[in-house]
């Protein structure tokens, strides 16, 4: 039997045509795989729909001539304008005042904490319709709104309870009150869902807080708000029927007047249901592109528009050169890359005076004294726990310390010297103090919803620098890591060791006096661990004080001016690298490295 019959019979054929077969096979008819649970599921699909529209469409007592002339009335358009109108202002003054209310419960304010959580509770708890009816007697408990100082008789204001709240305002506010109290919960949910190591990378950039909110923490929690935002928007469009208590004629109550008047109450019925049903879809396709817009950077490729899928023809940018993570990837723009050395950037002098630090009874530092020179590199090695990355953390005051303090050039690190008192800086003042020091992440951090471009400029343009400056520089020190192309990318779409050179790139967008690696290789392949180190190489040449903690022992010996072992929170001893690995002092560090090298 031929090999042709063998396939169109559903025989085996060989595993592999021989070689120069391809004309042979050109006839080849290929079978798909069959299904019957499929069919058989399809089939079923069909029949009970078709059975339910026939049972709708088909039944007179559905009464669909009179739902044709009462659909677009004028009276059931008017309700439900009326109905869009209170579900938009709802949905808008709710979610402002949850935005409000959710930053209010993660702050540091007890008071403001103990605040929300109150309001949250009591609007949570009262049921809506029981909450308009309040509102729309208020002027029986409050004759007068009035705004003045209290206890005297200065008055700014004062207006007729009754005449002010009409049924209008006290169904806008009334839905705007209790959607408040559930727009806050979702907005809070969002926002503890986004990475800290988010937090700590706009801090250590020294954005401001309205920034880092607005700018890094927000955009990423839309994520999360957006599915339980547009859920609830949903739920307030169906709930604006309760307003039909105050006899606010918005598009159910309209209904029920007419059908109150002809009797014909299912098809009124079916008009209300449709025009509800056409609303929240609107609402899921508006959710849908806005879930979208948000999901920028989340997925390597994010999917199409609709409006994209239907007009556009062409293909997307993709952020991802093939080949990228190939070892020697790093060298793909080398003629592009520029160096550091030159004198172009001054270090600092960094002096760490009998810092400790507790977690509880845990003491993490415990009075640790250190200085460092002006330009050098410094390699903090130690095992796991001993104390390296709470260290790196002091030195920029993302962690504060219990005792001791942190000079950087003489300036003290989240604090103001007068005389020999120190006084603690305001959150601000810190944030604007930290333009000195830049930090890398052993997680990159990188801030996913912005593009390689704006993560590097984003820090910068809120300390001041004009956007041309800002973005040229990015440009120039994107071509110095030799990731040029990359601008437009976002983070998810490079590797590993793409990712760790753009997060030094950003650091060094403020050009700092003092630069702190936290393991920057540590969550890399061993394969790409090089193009980093190679970045921090040519770093150490630039004159820029580098602190660096790490495991990489053969990286230390060949760039450290000083390597500082620690254990148990102490500093056990301090040495050039030549000492520390060929003849150290302490018998701790020589086994430390005898495990390691």
């Amino acid at each position: 039997m031929s090999v042709a019959s063998d396939f169109v019979s559903g025989v085996s054929a060989p595993a592999a045509a021989p070689a120069g077969a391809g004309t042979e096979t050109a006839h080849f008819r290929i079978v798909p795989a069959r299904y019957p649970a499929r069919i058989f599921g399809t089939v079923f699909s069909v029949i009970i729909i078709a059975a339910v529209l026939n049972s709708i469409v088909g039944n007179p007592r559905w009464g669909w001539p009179v739902f044709a002339e009462w659909f677009v009335s004028e009276p059931v358009l008017t309700g439900l304008g009326r109905t869009i109108l209170l579900t938009a202002l709802g949905a808008f003054f709710g979610f402002a005042l949850g935005g409000v209310l959710a930053l209010a419960r993660v702050s540091r304010s007890p008071l403001l904490v103990a605040l929300s959580w109150t309001y949250i509770w009591i609007f949570r708890s009262i049921p809506l319709i029981v909450l308009l009816l309040i509102l729309n007697n208020l002027g029986y408990l409050y004759e007068k709104i009035w705004l003045g100082i209290p206890y005297t008789d200065i008055t700014f204001f004062s207006y007729s309870t009754t005449q002010l709240i009409s049924p209008f305002t006290a169904a806008v506010l009334g839905l705007t009150l209790n959607q408040g109290a559930f727009a806050a919960e979702i907005i809070r949910g969002g926002i503890l869902s986004v990475d800290q190591g988010q937090h700590e990378a706009a801090a250590a950039l020294g954005l401001p807080k309205g920034r880092q909110t607005f700018r890094i923490i927000l955009p990423q929690a839309m994520r999360s708000i957006l599915p339980g935002a547009f859920n609830d928007i949903i739920g307030l469009a169906k709930g604006t029927s309760n307003v039909y208590i105050l006899a606010l004629p918005e598009l159910f109550y309209t209904v029920q007047v007419i059908f109150h008047r002809n009797l014909e109450v299912i098809p009124l019925l079916m008009v209300a249901t449709i025009w509800y049903l056409i609303i929240l879809t609107v609402l899921s396709a508006i959710q849908a592109q806005i879930e979208r817009h948000f999901a920028r950077g989340a997925l390597r490729t994010p999917p199409k528009s609709l409006l994209s899928r239907l007009w556009s023809r062409t293909p997307p940018p993709s952020g991802v050169v093939a080949g990228s993570d190939r070892p020697g990837a790093a060298t793909a723009n080398a003629g592009q890359v520029a160096t550091w050395s030159g004198g172009d950037r001054r270090g600092a002098a960094v002096s760490i005076h009998g810092v400790s630090k507790s977690y509880g009874q845990l003491k993490v530092l415990d009075d640790v004294t250190l200085d460092i020179a002006a330009g050098s590199v410094t390699v903090i090695l130690g095992q796991s726990g001993s104390g390296k990355s709470t260290l790196l953390r002091t030195i920029n005051h993302l962690e504060r310390v219990d005792e001791g303090f942190i000079s950087i050039d003489g300036h003290f690190i989240g604090y103001r010297r007068n005389g020999a008192t120190l006084y603690e800086l305001k959150e601000r003042d810190v944030l604007a103090s930290r333009v000195d020091v830049g930090m890398v992440f052993q997680s990159f951090n990188l801030f996913p919803h912005l593009t390689v471009l704006q993560n590097l400029i984003e820090a910068p343009l809120s300390h001041g620098v004009a956007k041309a400056e800002a973005v040229s520089l990015a440009r120039d020190l994107l071509a110095r890591i030799g990731l040029s192309d990359k601008a437009a990318a976002y983070p998810r779409q490079l590797s590993g060791g793409q990712q760790q050179r753009i997060a030094i790139a950003r650091a060094l967008a403020l050009k700092p006096k003092v630069l702190l690696f936290d393991e920057p290789t540590s969550a890399l392949d061993p394969e790409l661990v090089g193009e980093v180190l190679d970045v921090i190489r040519e770093l150490a040449r630039s004159g820029t004080t580098l602190i660096v903690v790490t495991h990489e022992i053969g990286f230390a010996r060949e760039v450290a001016d000083r390597v500082v072992f620690m254990e148990a929170g102490r500093i056990v001893e301090v040495g050039p690298p030549d000492k520390i690995f060929g003849h150290a002092d302490q018998a701790r560090v020589r086994e430390f490295l005898a495990k390691v090298l």
